[in-house]
């Protein structure tokens, strides 16, 4: 499976090779913060995922940084210090993917302008 994504202007791309998996609902703070609301993401080994353009890279914590583009400041990519693995912003992908969300992370976290009401897991 090839999964192919670009931001909001186009300037940043990224190509996932191979499996994907994990697609989850994340709804911790700097998740919000940074999407607006929930981001939904999936992940993939570092090695099968290609980031193309100019994408700059925030040391959101003491243990994860985040890719976004510097043009228009999409949020595509999430990736742990040490882990191999990458997440990537279903939002930004083209077309069809074939994943569906598995699951709701952080929900302690949730805003109070929604409720999870799918009936996936919840941690």
């Amino acid at each position: 499976m090839t999964l192919r994504g670009r931001c909001l202007c186009g300037a940043c791309g990224l190509r996932v090779e191979g499996e994907a998996s994990a697609a989850s609902a994340c709804h911790c703070t700097m998740c919000r913060k940074s999407s607006g609301h929930v981001r939904a993401s999936a992940r993939a080994p570092e090695e099968s995922v290609t980031i193309e353009g100019p994408v700059t890279w925030f040391a959101a914590s003491e243990s994860a940084e985040r890719g976004f583009c510097p043009g228009c400041g999409a949020s595509m990519v999430w990736r742990g210090h040490g882990e191999g693995m990458v997440s990537f912003a279903l939002g930004c992908l083209d077309g069809d993917t074939g994943l569906r969300l598995e699951k709701h992370i952080f929900t302690a976290d949730k805003g109070d302008d929604h409720e999870i009401a799918d009936g996936l897991p919840q941690s």
